[in-house]
């Protein structure tokens, strides 16, 4: 037989011995050896004919050279092997070359199961079965040694197909022969394989033994099956094996790694003798359980027996000391690992790393790496996640250059490592050049690595990336979807529909994932799906998933269902409230914010800067002063103060609480001043009647480099429009397109029309509607409707109210301000007929409400309002104040009232106006050195405005009132507007 040895890439041992013995001419017939039995011969040419022989097939035919006959002829000499001859002969003399040398059969038996062995044991696969086919080719009978040989070589090089099959062919099974294809399974990591056979064997009736127990126990442990792993402990006590050093240490092994510490505990203890394997097996069932304690006070235990310290118990003890973050005894173990001179051991050293990492001591961790010899691939990715997890990605990607630049390449743990440092650097060029890396190392394909860079792309922005990685990849697990969810809140919908459609289930981070998408894009519907598909799979109780409801409702602005999902979270924490809080805001329920912010503390939460910036955004929206200044001083004491959110909001609520000059002072406190803080002071300026100092502002913004927005410009030009710089207001307005490329929105083209209109000039009005195509939009017509009430402009104003009837036929301030220009022209015919045409069109007139807050509380009134306790003090003090006006030479400005009444009717019913009755209030309650703050939901009628101006002066107080336009400070007689809203 001419055979290619070479090809099966076998040992040039092995070659030189099978080369002889393997040599076949083209037409060949095997002859058995009359003496093997009839089962014996059918399984012998079964494997000559399915399988080849099961090796000789491996070897394949093929011419060789005179050399190689040489080579055979001298190794028959050699190695006393006969091609065929079966005989108990012994070489006799000293003529090696007369005859060939033969073994006796016993001897041959040996020299093959010894040959079977060291194949087993190296892994060779193929010269093993090389070796079974010479056993066949030759006709050797094996005895029981020779045939636990073929299963153990079959079993340990992984071919557990041919395993099974020898053993189903030896004529008589015993323990070892079973033990031994068991042994192989377990060792291949196969443990359900290794349990069913254990339980063929007991079937086959063979009896188990110490080793072929301890060999089940360790394929229970395996799989994890406690329920047979028990069995085989009860038939042990009964075997009288439990006594058995290996049987015991099985047992705590398999007892450990299913949880059961208890039970592991008692088996180690009732051993009559423990050795290091056993505890080591319970040392590492607590530190997989994480209890470190545990850990330690059995290792203190263990050196009180003088039981020898190995590195994989002292590598357990770390792990214990890690999971607790003990660093003072992990150092103490440090130091028994150098005492017992393992200092230099790979394996401990990578222990002592991840000790160091957990502790938070990156620094040392370092330093035991460096002490390490030649580091392998598992070494440096224990530094790189120690840096990784400590956040010092810096060194990281130098660490991991200098593993690249030693020649180690990095596995699948490495890169996942090291992009985790790319994802947290934010560095898209660093990211992509370790992708590069990834293909050249051949990780392309690794489902972890793959994670990996989707979850860095998303992070980083580049969702196309990301996207591009997860198309490529062959497979895709829970956390591939959940990864590519994170950062395409675009693509949200559509990726979760996908992935329900390709049969994942989602799990909590599926579902926050999609929630933020929803609240990204403001699809509450889609939210309410998500909600629902949330409570089929039982997750509607989850505090992650719940906060992530919340905040996707507060959003949509449907703070009913937010509140619900609020009140469901067992553990609210602050981003809870502070979501809950902002929704009340942003839905302008500002006193449900502030009354929810009470609560919070009640429960004991503190608020960070967010919380405070809605809070205060709260205070600003109803003017809630008193409670604006106590936020500002826990801003104080909490250190929040130099945030940006904090002081800009800070800012705007003094702003809008009328308390300019402290906002003023406040705004020049700020660490820093972006647009938004800027745009406050420049619109507060604005609205408090102070239109030099906005442009002041605007212009020292510019010198600072910080560049206006629109709502800058709205500022700017409201200031132009209450000085009446006309000129001005349409240099600032040109500048948004052709100095800032900002494009004009509606807003800025109605602030020109006002700017135009309040000068009165109603022919550039018309102009610059037409030109600049404005006639759709209805406040271009309300801010004309304004200026002609202003100048008593009736065609311009029937015009503009024309407009709005069509454009928004149901906004009453259309039919309340025409009444009005024909009131002051006394047309009371054309004033019935807008009432009559608001009344037929079930339009009411929005009620007058004026409020003032008094010792934290907000007091509300509203025109010829008798609800109030001190009703009754209230009109004395308003009869008291009338008979102050009359001796000052105040005469009511009846014309303010657009009923047609008698004249001691219309100054009965502007006695009575809200904001009158909030002053009274005010006068009565606050102390007299402090600022009365009244706050209104229209504009202040004319004669309530001077009534204002005199009140301030014949009582020395200092009255701010907002209405829904402006701010007007009334002091000494004077107001800030200038008699201008």
């Amino acid at each position: 037989m001419e055979c290619d040895l070479i090809a099966l890439g076998m040992s040039p041992g092995f070659r030189g011995l099978l080369l002889p013995i393997c040599q076949r001419p083209t037409t060949y017939s095997v002859r058995l050896h009359s003496k093997i039995s009839p089962s014996v011969r059918s399984l012998l040419l079964s494997r000559l004919k399915s399988c080849s022989c099961a090796a000789v097939n491996v070897v394949e035919s093929s011419p060789i050279s005179d050399l190689a006959q040489n080579h055979s002829r001298k190794l028959e000499t050699q190695v006393g092997l006969d091609n065929g001859n079966v005989g108990d002969q012994e070489i006799v003399g000293d003529d090696v070359n007369a005859r060939p040398f033969v073994w006796n059969g016993k001897k041959r038996l040996i020299r093959y199961s010894g040959m079977l062995r060291t194949c087993a044991s190296q892994g060779s696969l193929n010269e093993g079965k090389a070796i079974h086919g010479q056993v066949i080719k030759n006709g050797i009978h094996p005895d029981s040694h020779l045939w636990v040989s073929l299963v153990n070589v079959y079993s340990k090089c992984g071919d557990s197909v041919y395993a099974r099959k020898v053993l189903g062919e030896m004529p008589e099974r015993d323990v070892v022969s079973w033990t031994t294809l068991i042994h192989g399974f377990v060792v291949k990591g196969s443990g359900v394989d290794a349990v069913n056979l254990f339980c063929e064997m007991k079937k086959d009736g063979t009896r188990a033994n110490d080793f072929s127990l301890a060999t089940g126990l360790k394929a229970c442990s395996l799989c994890l099956d406690l329920s047979f792993g028990k069995q085989l402990h009860a038939e042990a006590v009964k075997a009288g094996f439990f006594s058995d050093g290996f049987v015991g240490s099985a047992l705590v092994d398999l007892y450990a790694k299913c949880g059961e510490m208890e039970l592991a505990n008692r088996v180690l203890f009732c051993m009559p003798e423990q050795n290091v394997v056993s505890w080591n097996a319970l040392l590492n069932g607590y530190a997989q359980e994480g209890d470190g304690n545990q850990v330690l006070k059995l290792f203190c235990k263990m050196t009180e027996s003088d039981m020898r310290l190995s590195k994989f118990t002292l590598s357990t003890v770390l792990k214990g000391c890690a999971n607790i973050e003990n660093l003072r005894v992990g150092r103490v173990v440090h130091s028994l690992v150098v005492k017992v001179g393992f200092e230099v051991d790979e394996f401990l050293g990578c222990s002592l790393v991840d000790m160091y990492s957990k502790c938070r001591m990156a620094i040392d961790a370092v330093k035991v790496f460096r002490t390490i010899k030649d580091p392998d691939v598992v070494a440096w990715s224990a530094i790189i996640t120690c840096l990784d997890q400590q956040g010092q990605y810096q060194e990281m990607a130098r660490l991991f250059r200098s593993m690249i630049s030693t020649g180690i390449s990095p596995n699948q743990f490495t890169l996942s490592s090291i992009i985790s440092a790319a994802t947290d650097l934010g560095d898209l060029h660093f990211g992509e050049s370790i992708h590069a890396l990834i293909w050249k190392y051949g990780y392309e394909s690794d489902l972890p690595v793959s994670n990996a860079l989707i979850t860095m792309y998303m992070k980083i922005g580049c969702v196309r990336n990301g996207a591009q990685v997860f198309e490529a990849m062959t497979e895709h697990d829970l956390i591939s979807w959940n990864a590519l969810l994170s950062g395409a809140h675009d693509l949200g919908p559509r990726v979760f529909h996908q992935m329900l459609a390709e049969g994942c289930k989602p799990n909590m981070y599926s579902f926050i994932s999609i929630l933020r998408s929803c609240s990204s894009l403001l699809d509450a519907d889609l939210g309410k799906q998500v909600h629902a598909h949330i409570v089929k799979t039982s997750l509607n109780d989850n505090d992650f998933v719940g906060t992530a409801l919340i905040d996707m409702y507060a959003k949509s602005r449907f703070l009913d269902e937010a509140v619900i999902a609020f009140s469901r979270l067992s553990n609210r924490d602050l981003f809870t409230w502070t979501v809950i809080i902002t929704g009340y805001v942003q839905t302008d329920q500002a006193e449900k914010a502030i009354s929810c912010f009470s609560q919070m503390q009640q429960e004991g939460v503190k608020p960070n800067e967010f919380t405070l910036a809605g809070c205060l955004s709260a205070c600003s929206r109803i003017a809630m002063l008193e409670n604006g200044r106590q936020l500002h001083s826990m801003a104080i004491k909490a250190g929040h103060l130099e945030d940006l959110f904090v002081g800009s909001a800070l800012v705007d609520m003094y702003a809008k609480c009328g308390c300019i000059a402290d906002a003023e002072g406040t705004f020049e406190g700020l660490a820093s001043r972006d647009t938004v803080s800027w745009n406050i002071m420049i619109c507060g300026y604005s609205q408090y009647g102070q239109g030099e100092k906005a442009l002041e502002a605007f212009s020292t913004m510019l010198d600072e480099g910080v560049m206006p927005d629109e709502i800058t410009f709205i500022g700017v030009l409201s200031a132009c429009s209450h000085l009446g710089l006309v000129e001005e207001g349409k240099k600032h307005f040109d500048s948004l397109s052709k100095v800032f490329q900002i494009t004009p929105t509606i807003e800025h083209y109605a602030c020109m029309v006002d700017i135009l209109g309040s000068a009165g000039k109603f022919d550039e009005v018309e102009s610059f509607i037409v030109t600049m195509k404005l006639t759709p939009y209805a406040i271009i017509w309300e801010t004309v409707l304004g200026a002609c009430k202003k100048y008593g402009n009736v065609d311009f104003g029937e015009t503009a109210a024309g407009k709005l009837f069509e454009l928004e036929p149901e906004m009453d301030s259309t039919y309340i301000l025409l009444s009005n220009i024909y009131a002051n022209k006394g047309r009371w015919d054309d004033v019935r007929k807008v009432r009559t045409l608001m009344s037929s069109q079930g339009i009411k007139k929005e009620p007058g409400c004026s409020w003032v807050e008094v010792d934290g509380q907000v007091h509300t009134f509203v025109s010829h309002d008798g609800s109030h306790p001190r009703i009754k003090e209230i009109h004395l003090k308003l009869e008291e104040l009338g008979q102050k006006l009359t001796s000052v030479g105040y005469i009511p400005e009846t014309e303010n009232v657009l009923h047609n009444i008698t004249e001691q009717e219309k100054e009965e019913h502007l006695q009575y106006h809200s904001e009158r009755l909030a002053l009274a209030y005010a006068l009565l309650s606050i102390d007299p050195v402090k600022t009365i703050r009244i706050f209104k939901n229209l504009r202040i009628c004319g004669d309530c405005h001077d009534v204002m101006k005199l009140i301030s002066h014949v009582t020395n107080r200092e009255i701010i009132v907002r209405d829904i336009k402006r701010f007007h400070h009334f002091k000494n007689g004077t107001c800030s507007c200038q008699d201008f809203w």
